[in-house]
């Protein structure tokens, strides 16, 4: 086989790959005007399964109830204009990995398509597009999609992986529910950004999946730890960091995994970090990581009551391990409660 044989094996493979991606991919075109059924038409024709609907509110309702590989939405579409479906769209944790194609006239202000771009959509498409480029652009879209799902996937796995960790260790049910829901609570209060407040959520959950490592006679140990049973606790947080490095949805959950268990006097570990040298995510998850070991049942300690853990806390941050601010925060958090 030469070269060129190579080339068009590829070149098929290629070709079958995206006729499979294309084969089972939706698209939600939603608009009333010739050029949307048009659109529709060319599609369907393509190979893709279409979904037509005629109203901004039905295609937000359609997207939440049964999703899509690629949204096609025109800009003057009735009941909620096209720039409006799209930023609702990637508002909302559910939709905001859909790819949103907008349909805007050539003819459209400058100021529309700032809007648009300013919402989100990942393309903005003339409805008299050219079919062939309309199909590429489409087939494209599909394909991140894809990948996004991919990467959705894997880390869905990690969070169930966390869940059994958790289950596994002893902890009470739903201590990463909780872990999860205080930590992206403190990052509201603290009104950090959406995407930072998401990632403590997932941080929460899998803080601890390095812990996969440790055996369980160590973990569930009713007595003191020998040297080598703490560096093997301590090292949960290298090698969970390891587990999820490659992973690009989990990027922004490295930090947390690897620094939850540093100290702003630089005592903690793995790397004695300092101060604002730790990661404020860090910090948050670290700080809500000792509420729970408190409050919940472990073989080595009582548990204790929440207004105790935050006495234990208070004492903590008088020794320089956490900031104040976070901590008040959240103590005001456990109180609403």
């Amino acid at each position: 086989m030469d070269a060129h044989d190579g080339d068009s094996i590829g070149e098929l493979l290629a070709t079958m790959a995206t006729d499979v991606a294309v084969a089972s991919a939706s698209v939600l075109v939603a608009g009333d005007g010739d050029e949307a059924a048009t659109l529709s038409d060319t599609l369907v024709r393509e190979g893709y399964t279409v979904t037509r609907v005629h109203d901004g509110w039905a295609a937000l309702d359609h997207l939440r109830q049964w999703s899509a590989d690629v949204a096609l939405i025109e800009q003057s579409i009735g009941g909620l204009g096209g720039v409006d479906v799209c930023r609702l769209v990637k508002r909302d944790p559910g939709t905001r990995l859909v790819p949103v194609m907008l349909l805007l006239p050539d003819s459209a202000p400058q100021d529309q398509r700032l809007k648009g771009i300013e919402a989100g959509v990942d393309e903005l498409v003339s409805p008299a597009v050219d079919v062939q480029e309309l199909t590429a652009r489409v087939r494209s879209l599909v394909r991140m999609k894809r990948y996004t799902d991919d990467l959705e996937l894997v880390a869905s796995v990690m969070i169930t992986l966390a869940t059994m960790i958790e289950a596994r260790d002893g902890y009470t049910e739903g201590h990463c529910h909780r872990m999860a829901n205080h930590a992206a609570a403190l990052g509201r209060q603290l009104g950090l950004h959406e995407d930072e407040i998401e990632a403590l959520r997932r941080g929460g959950f899998l803080h601890d999946i390095g812990m996969l490592a440790v055996p369980d006679a160590v973990i569930q140990k009713p007595t003191s730890l020998t040297p080598d049973e703490r560096a093997m606790v301590r090292s949960h947080t290298v090698i969970g960091e390891s587990l999820i490095s490659n992973l690009r949805s989990l990027q922004p959950v490295r930090a947390i995994v690897r620094h939850h268990h540093e100290r702003r006097d630089g005592s903690g570990y793995p790397d004695g970090l300092r101060r604002d040298e730790i990661p404020v995510a860090a910090q948050i998850v670290g700080l809500i990581d000792v509420f729970e070991a408190l409050t919940s049942p472990r073989p080595y300690q009582k548990i204790r009551s929440s207004e105790e853990a935050l006495v234990v806390l208070r004492g903590q941050v008088a020794q320089g391990w956490h900031r104040r601010d976070l901590l008040d925060a959240f103590t005001d958090i456990v109180h609403a409660e």
